[in-house]
């Protein structure tokens, strides 16, 4: 992946003078930074894949593939003594960290059949929590593989999704990954069908830039180029929210998108792989909140929640467990959306990091390995 600045440019002049060609969003790429790609291709022998300028942070990105027999370390030498490029950086790829499926039971105070099998939800202190707030008004961008909005658990709760993979549109089956991490997040509650959402009143935007591996598995990866679209595309969006459930190596392109948004006050939470919690992306970028599975070790620094066995969506109107560090993250999500939407003022990454943290032990009964919305609320109101 190369970058080339890419400034802001004028409207387009009158008929008969040379145009320029424009992105989907209306963000133009400039004829230098067009020209700069093509020289860059010529003098180093790539071979241009794929392009797209991104707004937010004023440069032109290109996906090239090397020709011949060169290394990527050695082209990417090359590249960082060129003072036209910008950025220069491997293709990295991610992939979400789901594993395994189980049972789990317990007692129920909805009307959602499946609610007896949500351990997670009295664990995080949900049901008390939900007198209060249910994430009403909040937009959560949810970048993951596609998500089935056919579920019946999940009617009225997206408001849109856009895809940066191809093809665009998959079978429901090849959305395992995404529809799961929707439905810990906002599945419906009260209505008589299948679970409750930890935030069932919030709304989500869909972001596919992952794709399923196999077809009956979650497992699912992504890559620098469709991250980035999603990300920049949550950042125009507005959401305040936004969910990795993935992770993967640190990248540049990326982290600077993120801090982009962090800087606007866009609250991230990223997937922490166990011990391996912010080593990489997207967890060990400044400003992002990272979750982590309760059940074992915690890295310093990230906010627990239960991984194991947690009863959630599957495409098609089904319903299974999931584990991993995507779901605890997938959960960190709901409740920062509660915590939002309960308070009259924006708060950021920092402050809902405050109220969270060590909140499983000053809840009394409470499982104290896992942060409790209930008792992060009560926080909200004090000093």
């Amino acid at each position: 992946v190369v970058a080339f600045s890419n400034q802001p440019q004028a409207a387009p002049g009158p008929a008969g003078t040379t145009g320029r060609r424009y992105a989907g969003d209306g963000y133009r790429v400039a004829q230098g930074a067009e020209l700069e790609a093509r020289r860059t291709a010529a003098r180093y022998a790539l071979r241009q894949l794929a392009s797209w300028p991104i707004r937010e942070l004023g440069m032109h990105c290109v996906v090239y593939e090397i020709l011949g027999d060169r290394s990527v370390p050695e082209v990417l030498a090359a590249l960082a003594h060129d003072p036209q490029v910008a950025l220069a950086e491997p293709l990295s790829e991610f992939h979400t960290l789901t594993a395994g499926r189980d049972a789990a039971a317990a007692a129920a105070p909805y009307n959602d059949p499946l609610y007896d099998l949500q351990t997670n939800l009295r664990t995080l202190g949900i049901p008390d929590a939900h007198r209060r707030a249910q994430g009403a008004g909040i937009r959560i961008a949810l970048i993951d593989t596609g998500v089935d909005a056919q579920h019946p658990d999940l009617r009225g709760r997206i408001l849109g999704t856009r895809s940066f993979v191809r093809p665009a549109h998959r079978p429901a089956r090849l959305l395992r990954h995404g529809t799961a991490m929707a439905g810990i997040i906002a599945a419906v509650a009260n209505n008589r069908i299948g679970i409750v959402g930890i935030a069932p009143r919030a709304q989500l935007l869909v972001y596919e830039a992952c794709w399923q591996l196999r077809p009956d598995d979650d497992a699912a990866a992504c890559n620098t180029f469709t991250l980035a679209q999603a990300l920049a595309a949550a950042l125009e969006s507005g959401a305040p929210l936004v969910n990795l459930s993935l992770g993967g190596p640190a990248d540049a392109l990326l982290e600077a998108l993120i801090d982009v948004g962090v800087k606007r006050g866009v609250v991230f939470v990223g997937a922490g792989a166990g011990a391996a919690a912010g080593a990489g992306f997207p967890t060990a970028v400044s400003g992002v909140l990272a979750a982590a599975g309760s059940e074992g070790a915690v890295p310093d620094g990230a906010l627990p929640a239960p991984a194991r066995h947690v009863l959630t969506l599957r495409p098609g109107g089904e319903y299974d467990f999931e584990s991993g560090a995507s779901v605890a993250a997938a959960e960190l999500t709901g409740v920062l959306a509660l915590l939002m939407s309960a308070s009259p003022v924006h708060l950021t990454a920092p402050r809902l990091g405050a109220l969270l943290r060590d909140s499983g032990t000053a809840a009394p009964g409470a499982d104290p390995a896992a942060v409790n919305a209930a008792v992060a609320l009560a926080r909200l109101d004090g000093p």
